[in-house]
């Protein structure tokens, strides 16, 4: 069982930069890809980010690629996504995701944190 608590959301200018963090629970963290999604209101929830267990591979939607980055460090339980140059359409409830694979699709994950809100104002 992994537990995932998502922090670092908030209100930003566009072309300005968020750093959101996932920390997780659990000594299995270290065993899981981890994902990013995000869900605009009246949207489904779509894949951002991916990267394998070990950091060592990473995997991202089109909208965001040099944009935005994916990494982790196992020692501390924790994955980040950092955004730059933000958009307004990249406002949305983010989550992340723990599973066996760096998929691009829900399913592919067993484990979800509740989300943290990032807008972007135009």
């Amino acid at each position: 069982q992994v537990q995932l608590v998502e922090s670092g959301g908030g209100l930003v200018q566009a072309g300005g930069s968020l750093r959101l963090s996932c920390a997780a629970s659990g000594r299995t963290f270290s065993s899981y890809a981890m994902g990013w999604f995000r869900q605009a209101p009246g949207k489904e929830r779509e894949f951002v980010a991916a990267i394998t267990w070990n950091g060592g591979g990473t995997n991202y939607a089109d909208s965001v690629k040099g944009r935005f980055t994916i990494s982790r460090d196992n020692a501390k339980n924790t994955v980040y996504l950092q955004m730059n140059s933000l958009e307004a359409e990249d406002t949305a409830v983010y989550y992340c995701a723990a599973g066996p694979s760096t998929g691009w699709r829900h399913y592919d994950y067993y484990y979800w944190g509740q989300g943290t809100q990032v807008a972007v104002s135009s």
